[in-house]
């Protein structure tokens, strides 16, 4: 007979957890890796991302050891760049100051880059069985339903008070597999929409489902729609080659490879915005030729779409007047620079429009070639 909420939750966890590759290890790094890629981002795409990573960078040193553009490559699709230029400087930084090991406790843990309250205490509980509630979307979630709680739970004061009502459920030694059972209690049955209650293992203590009023819970904020952007976009070409430029550290998809271009003011052209940008970019006067295509990316704060277009140089030579370093690269060699999703689906464009002119020029030399010895 269970005794409350944490002794039915996990005997439910016991009988139903999820099979994810990051709990067939109790390495700290490893549930580092899993919970940063985690962030924001769906499991079923996080899943072979972490298992390539743990593939090319087995330890916290084969990861400080790694170049910038390594890391970015490897996570190259899975966005929010920020979380892995982060994971290189925290490696960088356990190696240095704690000999290569993750430190144990959710104070020590935050000192690092890119760890925040949430992760902190995830690792702090999951890796080394901290006594700590790691408020993810899902136990916010759960929580909150048990609890009926008709507060935001996003703010900070929010998050507080949560923790006041949910610390006192923490099954102390247990953390670990605690969390992890709200987590999939969340992904599973206690959804978002239309939450499968009859299922639920907490069901007899959750509050708002006592009220009918599960699927109110969580309160949310209204967010604003996003705003857009009209971008332009450049192949700029010289021979087989086209220039690519690198983004500043600090900004936005800062350290991957774009093609220059920029956004759109007031009322000008695309052609005339992609001259302007060209200048102001690189220093040269270019022409503006076919449009390569429209490309559409939602980030956190703004919607862009994309216009890119051919381009060539008429005056001036290229600078790195907006990038750390610009380069003149093959297209078909596009694939070994990091790119945003944007970016890439341009360079892609690009090699796609390469293949077919190759074949179209091989089968007319191959017509050529028949047609000589018919001749002959």
């Amino acid at each position: 007979m269970d005794k409350g909420p944490p002794e039915a939750l996990l005997r439910w966890y016991r009988k139903n957890s999820r099979n994810l590759p990051w709990r067939q290890t109790r390495d700290p790094y490893a549930i580092w890796v899993s919970e940063v890629m985690l962030q924001q981002t769906r499991v079923e795409t996080v899943i072979p991302y972490f298992q390539r990573w743990m593939l090319h960078f087995p330890t916290v040193a084969s990861l400080a050891r790694a170049t910038r553009t390594e890391v970015l490559r490897l996570w190259e699709g899975l966005g929010y760049y920020r979380r892995a230029v982060n994971l290189h400087r925290a490696s960088a930084k356990i190696v240095v100051d704690y000999g290569g090991e993750l430190p144990d406790s959710a104070r020590e843990l935050i000192k690092l880059p890119g760890i925040g309250r949430y992760t902190a205490a995830a690792i702090a509980a999951i890796a080394f069985g901290g006594d700590a509630l790691a408020l993810d979307g899902n136990l916010r979630r759960v929580l909150s339903r048990m609890f009926d709680a008709r507060f935001d739970l996003s703010t900070a004061e929010g998050e507080r008070r949560i923790l006041r009502r949910a610390s006192p459920l923490l099954p102390h030694g247990k953390a670990s597999e605690f969390n992890q059972a709200l987590m999939d209690l969340g992904a599973t049955i206690c959804k978002s929409r239309r939450p499968l209650c009859p299922r639920c293992a907490v069901q007899a203590w959750c509050q708002a489902f006592a009220r009918g009023v599960q699927e109110k819970r969580p309160i949310r904020r209204a967010l604003p729609p996003l705003p857009g952007r009209v971008v332009t976009a450049a192949s700029l070409r010289r021979g087989g080659q086209v220039l690519i430029g690198r983004r500043p550290e600090g900004k936005l998809l800062g350290g991957l490879w774009e093609f220059p271009g920029g956004k759109r003011e007031g009322r000008e052209s695309l052609e005339a915005c992609l001259r302007r940008e060209l200048k102001e970019e690189l220093d040269i006067e270019a022409g503006v030729g076919r449009k390569l295509g429209v490309y559409e990316h939602a980030y956190s704060h703004f919607r862009v779409r994309v216009h890119a277009f051919e381009c060539h140089l008429i005056e001036g030579k290229p600078k790195a007047l907006d990038h750390t370093e610009i380069r003149w690269v093959q297209v078909k060699r596009l694939g070994r620079f990091p790119m945003g999703k944007v970016d890439r689906a341009i360079a892609r464009t690009l090699q796609e429009s390469e293949k077919a002119m190759s074949k179209l020029s091989s089968s007319r030399s191959k017509r050529r070639t028949r047609g000589t010895k018919i001749a002959a």
